[in-house]
């Protein structure tokens, strides 16, 4: 096998010092432009590329920022992930993701990861670290940014939805098109956005004097939304309005009412999702629902991750926005 290219080659060949490459090859460094011209012919000439990881090991700046995620392959997830590294990769920082499950030792099995490969920071999107780990990470140089958890901790920075609005807009919504037997539809996986989006909406309710139904159960998914949506249209006292936690639940109650039980939506029943999917907006579902700001969660946190350093936590709440389409009476 031939051996990797390096800089003391780029130098030779260029005819200039070892310091000379690695300062060619540094935003900001200071070199003549000359000599840099000599650096960068020679690295064309031999196939040279930059060790950033090498680089990092010794500035104990690496770049590598850790995605820590569960359900990963789900629509809104994907997107959100798609949204971070995407910033991540215009502020010059590397996103390494790190598939787990929902439980809190999954998620500190990967943060254990995120530190014994240097990262500089992680962006966790499921599950909570214990705190004494949060602490390792900090002591090590890692900061942390926690989207949708509901702990806040020194050196953190939390982005999280105002979800008991949601709820509570999504409640005025459909009482507004004229129902009165309304239902919320969710998961049982218990995340601290879900759980805000039913309290918003059952506050809502017991506000306006209306009894609540609440179904739920399995994991966030198109089948769960499938199974719930059958059991709460065949009741005898049928939902007229229904509160999906997320798009994916949305989508299956929406294809159990019109395939299934051939209902007419929103004229027997209307449903609201949340998190604006792409199978939101396709004409076999023009679901109505709720918008996440995705873009503005991922330039908040490489904002965060691009400041100098500080240990008082920060939280910052943003809002979604309703998106009308075809599912509510007008």
């Amino acid at each position: 096998m031939r051996a990797q290219v390096s800089a003391k080659d780029v130098a030779e060949l260029a005819g200039v010092s070892r310091t000379a490459v690695s300062r060619a090859f540094t935003p900001g460094a200071s070199v003549s432009s000359e000599t840099r011209a000599k650096v960068y012919e020679a690295a064309e000439k031999l196939g040279y590329q930059v060790n950033n990881l090498a680089r990092g090991l010794l500035t104990s700046k690496t770049g590598i920022v850790a995605l820590i995620a569960a359900e990963i392959n789900t629509p809104y997830r994907s997107t959100l992930l798609a949204a971070l590294s995407s910033q991540l990769q215009a502020a010059d920082k590397v996103g390494m993701l790190i598939n787990t499950d929902r439980s809190d030792e999954s998620v500190a099995q990967a943060l254990r990861q995120a530190i014994s490969y240097r990262t500089e920071a992680a962006i966790i999107l499921s599950g909570m670290p214990d705190t004494s780990l949060a602490e390792i990470c900090l002591r090590n140089g890692m900061r942390l940014v926690l989207i949708n958890r509901d702990e806040e901790r020194a050196g953190t920075l939390q982005l999280r939805l105002d979800d008991a609005a949601a709820g509570r807009q999504a409640f005025a919504a459909l009482f507004a098109a004229g129902c009165r037997r309304m239902a919320f539809a969710s998961s049982l996986a218990g995340t601290p956005s879900l759980e805000d989006r039913r309290k918003g909406f059952a506050a809502a309710a017991a506000d306006a004097g209306l009894a609540l139904i609440e179904d739920a159960s399995g994991m966030t998914s198109y089948q769960t939304g499938l199974d719930v949506g059958m059991r709460l249209l065949t009741r005898p006292d049928r939902p007229d309005g229904i509160f999906c936690s997320t798009d994916l639940i949305a989508c299956g109650v929406l294809d159990a009412a019109r395939q299934r039980l051939k209902l007419r939506v929103p004229e027997d029943v209307s449903i609201i999702g949340f998190d604006d999917i792409e199978q939101a907006d396709w004409d076999s579902y023009n679901l109505t629902t709720f918008s996440q700001p995705v873009d503005d969660f991922a330039k908040a946190a490489v904002s965060y991750l691009s400041e100098p350093g500080h240990n008082e936590p920060r939280s910052i709440i943003l809002s979604s926005r309703m998106v009308w389409r075809k599912t509510v009476r007008d």
